[in-house]
């Protein structure tokens, strides 16, 4: 599976931006695709991550509210739309896929990851 990200940029605080994610190859293996994030200095955290059966959601407690992670089965494409943006969101963001059964939030269960996409928030 090969995942292909877009859709990053420079916002100021309070602002939005969607992430694209476009999945190819052995799709039929997903069973959820994710966001992560990695802020300088950091570790790779969770932000969210939807379903591909029924579309249940998950998002980390900080962007609980603001952010929202959609999917489209027919596109193969996962969406972040990010509202209310802060400085602290600053971070290359990540899609990822995973085929492990239940959804899952866990780094170490997505397999396949695509480069990243640079979200600069200033304030």
């Amino acid at each position: 599976v090969q995942l292909q990200a877009s859709g990053g940029g420079f916002v100021q605080a309070g602002g939005s931006l969607r992430l694209s994610c476009a999945a190819s190859g052995r799709t039929s293996s997903v069973r959820t695709m994710g966001w992560f994030r990695q802020a300088p200095g950091k570790e790779r955290e969770f932000v969210a991550r939807v379903s591909w059966s029924d579309s249940s959601t998950y998002y980390v407690d900080s962007v609980r509210g603001r952010f929202t992670i959609s999917r489209d089965n027919a596109k193969n494409s996962v969406y972040l739309q990010m509202n209310s943006l802060k400085p602290e969101d600053t971070a290359v963001y990540f899609c990822a896929a995973s085929s492990v059964a239940v959804a899952t939030t866990l780094r170490d269960r997505y397999r396949y990851w695509g480069r990243g996409t640079l979200v600069t928030v200033s304030s």
